[in-house]
């Protein structure tokens, strides 16, 4: 670019190229989301194949769900340092090796190790920087380009159940595994659509911030060697790390008030999705009857997450996102409460179809919100930051569900304590957003308030210069100070 446009940040163009991002975003998320799901069909074979429990066959994919979340903070320093574009390429590299190796492990451990940690963080490395891609491309049509790419979930879980089917039939666990991590490997070419925005303005403002930093080094070198002090370098320490993961984060109470709502939500989000199957067999009804309700919800949730994207896109709905993400969280919760009262088959079936709903609507506006509140800028340390918080509750919340399960010997208990949850956490949501746009408000008001009253300006201004004066003012008692500073300016000249 130009010199005079060198300092000029570009902004999001909402359109052209940004389609063809939206569709990397939603073949990587999709493959984050509904990939740990849809490895459920090939467990009760590796549980034969290597004698071990379904408990723990089942934690293949909790360790991997935990490590794409708990890797959020690696995935947007990893962002914040190269872009998206690499970090992507390489997830979906790390996701087809990992899948590739498991296909000769000859023990549980090696899977834990092959398709729960490398191919769990080979997508932590295609979820945040799809999500952070979306904001960088789109400002005011943000929330139907996030409800697009979040629809891959259900798509890629549409797709991937009978594709695993047909593969484990044909081929076996292991054929399949291979399979998979080639499909995998197409994660490189989504990543390969992220083509950075402002690459040239960058090089500029990195040669700029070079010369800055070069004479600096000149002007100390010309005062003399300066020691740094233990104190200053743990400070230069962190500092580097802040520059890539923003901490003061935990400063902002917006941001604050959405990681405890959400760490709360994750309690019940997914354990329902987990025993929705079980609980149909358990009541009777067939296995493939039983498979049926969760393709009901996830077609149901592809049509919801778009759909929600254009309402939430909405000049009705967009200035109050916020609390728009909190009805849905509860509206989640109440279908949960209400679950138990399904004991018919039509029953279940139309729960899924509202479980459909309520999930899409909250994971379309899931980073839409998130955004909402802390701005582009921050957003990449803000997803880092929340999804290795999020991780504690994500694994534990299906374990609790099933201990619950095993407490009690019905599975109704399990669904009450998922909506209480979510009704919790939608209604703490909803009043401390209330709360925050209250006090946004009065602090912005106190700053018109400040602005427009110059007589208050004019006051403090002269407070100020009265205090100089004051403080600067000969006299008696400032003589011995002075002549001192003047023997000190002599010496230093040399004279």
């Amino acid at each position: 670019p130009a010199p005079a446009e060198a300092g000029r940040a570009p902004g999001p163009p909402d359109g052209g190229w940004g389609w063809a991002v939206v569709f990397g975003a939603f073949i990587s998320i999709g493959f984050a989301y509904a990939f740990p799901k849809g490895l459920a069909i090939f467990f009760k074979e590796i549980q034969d194949f290597f004698g071990t429990s379904y408990s723990e066959v089942a934690w293949v994919s909790s360790i991997m769900l935990a490590t794409t979340y708990g890797a959020g903070p690696i995935s947007s320093i990893l962002v914040n340092r190269y872009g998206s574009r690499p970090v992507v390429m390489l997830g979906g590299l790390l996701c087809g090796v990992g899948m590739i190796s498991a296909a000769f492990c000859t023990s549980i451990l090696q899977l834990y190790l092959c398709v729960g940690f490398i191919t769990g963080f080979g997508l932590a490395l295609n979820l945040q920087p799809s999500v952070i891609i979306i904001g960088k491309y789109f400002l005011k049509r943000r929330p139907i380009a996030n409800g697009l790419a979040m629809a891959g979930s259900p798509v890629m879980l549409c797709t991937l159940a009978p594709l695993n089917q047909f593969l484990f039939d044909n081929f076996g666990w292991r054929g399949s595994f291979l399979i998979l991590g080639a499909i995998l490997l197409n994660c490189c070419v989504a990543g390969a659509l992220f083509r950075p925005i402002g690459a040239g303005t960058a090089v500029v403002k990195t040669q700029v911030t070079e010369e800055r930093k070069d004479s600096l080094k000149g002007k100390i070198s010309e005062d003399g060697p300066v020691e740094k002090t233990e104190e200053e370098g743990e400070k230069d320490c962190f500092e580097k790390v802040n520059h890539y993961l923003d901490f003061s984060l935990f400063k902002h109470r917006g941001f604050l008030i959405y990681l405890i709502g959400n760490v709360l939500m994750f309690l019940g989000f997914f354990a329902p999705i987990v025993f929705l199957a079980p609980y149909a067999k358990h009541t009777g009804i067939d296995e493939y009857s039983a498979a049926f309700l969760l393709s009901i919800l996830a077609i149901v949730d592809m049509v919801a997450r778009p759909a929600t994207g254009v309402v939430a896109n909405s000049r009705w709905v967009r200035p109050r996102i916020q609390y728009f993400f909190s009805f849905a969280i509860a509206f989640n919760g109440a279908c949960h409460l209400l679950c138990p009262l399904a004991s018919s088959y039509t029953g279940l079936v139309v729960y899924s179809s509202f479980f459909g709903l309520a999930f899409g609507m909250v994971c379309a506006m899931l980073f839409e919100t998130l955004m909402d509140l802390v701005g582009a800028a921050r957003f990449t340390s803000a997803v880092g930051l929340v999804t290795i918080a999020e991780c504690c509750t994500i694994l534990l919340g299906p374990p609790i569900g099933g201990i619950i399960i095993d407490t009690f010997g019905d599975y109704k208990y399990m669904f009450i304590k998922c909506g209480a949850v979510m009704v919790l956490a939608g209604t703490f949501l909803f009043i401390m957003n209330y709360y925050n746009y209250r006090m946004l408000a009065k602090e912005e008001k106190e700053r018109r308030r400040k602005e427009e009253d110059p007589k208050s300006v004019r006051t403090e201004n002269e407070g100020k210069k009265n205090w100089n004066k004051d403080s600067t003012q000969d006299g008696p008692e400032l003589e011995p100070l002075r002549e001192k500073g003047e023997g000190l300016k002599k010496e230093i000249n040399g004279t």
